[in-house]
């Protein structure tokens, strides 16, 4: 008996026509197993709250059976990798199953599709694990992305530098849409597939906006706002590529991301990424540069260059406006007047460099900064604190000129104890590879409210240790 009754699935992709994807089968794994889920998605979705005890539901999860309902296509894009032209591009790892209560189902890591590249269309425990907890840490944190509702696993082989396990993630959002599938029918001049998929974009998502150039400014300021929450949260996406870019300014495909450790505006955490294009400081621009291409890909629609770069020129107020009222909120100011904003302003430009000095580490900062009489806690963060003490004097003294705009309640619930720092997510995936799942349901559960204190888990909070900046984060991660 099928977990979700056949007419609960909807196929709204599937009426853009054969031009957008390939219909394709799901490449069975043997003796599948569950890994994590998360019940939260599984309300979202609307799924039953037995859904998990299921066969069905393992089955289909995993992509060894499709039940009544779900039709499996893979969908073709293009797109810039690493600031070149890559050609066509694809779904090569993930499936789409149809829609559920709005959100599109798509399996990753379920077979190969027919753009699959120099690959087999797996994806291993290690990089499931990963963005399984990324997605969901993200949306804890009040970030817009992807969301995650299970992982399953099985013991066949995947090879990537080592040996690996398969596993198959089950990822959900509004649409997987990216600015690499606008790329894909402009650069072939298929002008016409190109408006059919910009009319059903906007039809479906963007109603408010009356013209290609309204729908270009809208992801403009998507895509800025939601960069600027990464870089307050220290955050870094690893390979920002046209085809990893949400058209709903969601963050998409947790490949080789970081939560930053100790803060440095130069940390490149794609040991792939040789260049440091994607290095954490360059996250806006590089969004930017993205999001020209998106411009150029859509100036058929547009018809004017200048409406193009006006929709454009969006993206650094955009920007500005959200990073500076998530730096405030960390500070612990909400509403401010122009002259505390500038004076609020004045402190992070002073504050990031202290913080890059001594490469101090940023989630800790942030969250004793938060705690009341926590000066002292701060300073220690330092080997030389005369910098900070400077700082902490001005903080103080621009609190007792705004007592009323000042909140640590607003910083407690901005600045989070716990992120996926990369040796949290590493434990996790050591257990279950040795097929003990209590550490990432663990980690999962202090991650889905990274606010709290969890007084019985205040070692996921604590300094990485040294081994932690051994491991290697790359494309196949």
């Amino acid at each position: 008996m099928n977990f979700v009754p056949a007419s609960a699935w909807n196929h709204s992709f599937a009426t853009l026509g054969n031009a957008f994807y390939a219909d394709i089968a799901p490449t069975p794994l043997s003796n599948p197993y569950w890994v994590g889920q998360s019940a939260a998605v599984a309300q979202l979705l609307n799924l039953p709250p037995d859904w998990h005890t299921s066969e069905d539901a393992l089955h289909a999860f995993t992509g060894n059976r499709l039940l009544a309902g779900m039709q499996a296509r893979a969908s073709v894009y293009s797109g810039h990798q690493f600031g070149h032209w890559a050609g066509q591009l694809g779904d090569g790892r993930a499936i789409l199953l149809g829609e559920l209560n709005g959100q599109e189902i798509q399996l990753k890591g379920a077979g190969l599709t027919p753009f699959s590249r120099r690959g087999d269309g797996r994806a291993v425990l290690r990089s499931s694990i990963r963005e399984f907890l990324g997605s969901e840490a993200m949306h804890a944190l009040g970030i817009p992305t992807t969301r995650a509702l299970c992982v399953t696993g099985s013991d066949d082989p995947v090879y990537r530098e080592r040996p690996e396990t398969a596993a198959v993630i089950t990822r959900t959002a509004p649409s997987f849409i990216r600015f690499g599938h606008f790329e894909h029918f402009s650069h072939h001049d298929l002008h016409s597939e190109l408006r059919q998929l910009t009319d059903y974009v906007m039809n479906r998502y963007y109603p408010q906006c009356d013209s290609v150039a309204d729908f270009l400014r809208a992801v403009v300021e998507r895509s800025a706002q939601m960069v600027a929450q990464w870089q307050a949260v220290g955050f870094c996406h690893g390979v920002l590529n046209t085809d990893n870019m949400s058209i709903l300014g969601l963050t998409l495909d947790y490949g080789p991301f970081q939560f930053m450790d100790g803060f440095d505006p130069h940390h490149i955490c794609n040991h792939s990424d040789t260049q440091g294009r994607y290095a954490f400081a360059r996250q806006p621009q590089m969004v930017y540069w993205n999001l020209y291409a998106l411009g150029q890909a859509l100036l058929p629609l547009i018809g004017s260059e200048a409406l193009t770069i006006t929709a454009l020129d969006a993206f650094r107020p955009a920007f500005t406006e959200r990073f500076s009222a998530c730096m405030a909120a960390k500070l612990g100011f909400a509403e401010v007047s122009t002259a505390s904003a500038a004076s609020i302003n004045a402190l992070v430009d002073e504050l990031l460099p202290l913080l890059a000095s001594e490469r101090v580490d940023y989630t800790i900062f942030w969250r004793r900064l938060s705690q009341e009489n926590g000066d002292a806690a701060v300073r220690e963060l330092w080997i030389n604190p005369t910098g900070i003490t400077a700082f902490l004097i001005r903080y103080r003294e621009l609190i007792g000129q705004n007592p009323q705009a000042h909140s640590v309640e607003l910083m407690q619930k901005t600045n989070p104890k716990y992120v996926l720092r990369n040796h949290l997510g590493e434990l996790a995936i050591r257990a279950a590879e040795a097929k003990d799942f209590s550490a990432l349901a663990h980690l999962q559960k202090v991650l889905e409210a990274p606010f709290d204190e969890h007084p019985e888990s205040e070692s996921l909070a604590d300094f990485p240790p040294a081994w932690a900046n051994s491991i290697a984060i790359s494309c196949s991660s």
